[in-house]
């Protein structure tokens, strides 16, 4: 082959790992067809924020999942009080209670190991949120889906009933629902099962989220509705659920992998912040926010018990953000980052 030829014959590969536009494929090889997931794996591996933050979030979700283990590894569990290592007046002895057994310190009053503490508070922030975010982007996904494809009075009163939700003041609906909630199974002498707060924030959250997952889905079906293969599949005698569930919902996966992403973290802040508030997870299960919560009384005697519970918080929210940020970049095929 003469170096005309070769030249000819020469491709250069980009760094999202396709063709240039203009480049010939070398003479004997083929053009390997990528799919769209993994051509937005390539465009999110070059993202080092987006990997830096990706591998951040699987630390936590290791540590929130390995609780037991890390429980039994560590030698001390989340209701374990250690009074010996506190002075008259409750606050730890030495910095904060920090030594080779305790070692984030010991909480101030109660005597209990901070570490483990964070370890647990981390696992119940992630299973409330991950959980409503899940049932969150079904129920949005289900409802955006009809609106849009259905169109006309369902879309009206679909429509308008999103609007009614996302008028509800969030905050103030917790404050109101959350103690008569409580006292419709709970008397003023019972003890509330620990499963109970959790589940009730999933089906709050879960009663006021799915709006915003809704509107994006009803707007992505008016534009996909119209294209020619879901012509063809009705032309086709196809039924309403294989237009929907066969050649819909496959072309919505992007923003809604997007959305589950960005609404993760907006889930934690908002359990955080009910548990800050009092009105969230009680005692005895361990919470992020109730642990800042109970470390604000101590800000100017034990800095470093605020500082650990709202370090972490901080991180967590930051790495899902950063993180949501890069998937949608990656999955955007006009995005040039």
């Amino acid at each position: 082959m003469s170096e005309q030829q070769v030249a000819a014959s020469a491709a250069v590969v980009d760094a999202a790992g396709g063709l240039t536009p203009g480049a010939v494929p070398p003479v004997g090889t083929g053009i390997v067809g990528r799919s769209p997931g993994k051509l937005a794996w390539l465009r999110l591996r070059r993202d080092r924020v987006g990997m830096a933050s990706g591998a951040v979030l699987v630390f936590f979700v290791l540590v929130a999942a390995a609780a037991p283990l890390i429980e039994w590894l560590y030698g001390k569990g989340p209701q374990q009080r250690f009074p010996e290592r506190l002075d008259r007046n409750g606050f730890p002895l030495g910095y904060a209670g920090v030594d080779a057994e305790h070692w984030l310190g010991i909480q101030p009053n109660v005597g209990r190991d901070v570490f483990i503490q964070l370890v647990y508070g981390l696992r119940t922030s992630l299973l409330v949120a991950f959980t409503a975010a899940l049932l969150t982007i079904g129920l949005g996904m289900m409802i955006g889906v009809l609106a849009g494809y259905l169109g006309g009075r369902v879309d009206a009163a679909l429509t308008w009933f999103i609007d009614l939700t996302m008028a509800f003041p969030f905050f103030i609906f917790c404050f109101a629902f959350i103690p008569v909630a409580v006292n419709q199974f709970y008397g003023v002498r019972d003890a509330e099962a620990p499963w109970f707060r959790p589940v009730l924030l999933i089906v709050i959250f879960v009663l006021f989220n799915w709006t915003y997952t809704a509107r994006l889905v009803r707007g992505q079906v008016l534009s996909l509705r119209e294209r020619e293969f879901v012509d063809a599949a009705r032309a086709a005698g196809a039924g309403l659920g294989h237009i929907l569930f066969r050649q819909l919902l496959p072309n919505l996966w992007a923003p809604i992998l997007v959305t589950f992403s960005l609404n993760v973290p907006a889930l934690i802040t908002a359990e955080a912040a009910l548990s800050f508030l009092g009105i969230g997870i009680l005692e005895p299960t361990p919470d992020l926010g109730r642990l800042i919560s109970e470390s604000v009384d101590f800000i100017r005697e034990v800095p470093s018990f605020t500082v650990v519970g709202g370090t972490t918080l901080f991180l967590l929210v930051l790495s899902f953000n950063l993180f949501g940020d890069a998937l949608r970049d990656a999955l955007d095929p006009k995005s040039n980052r």
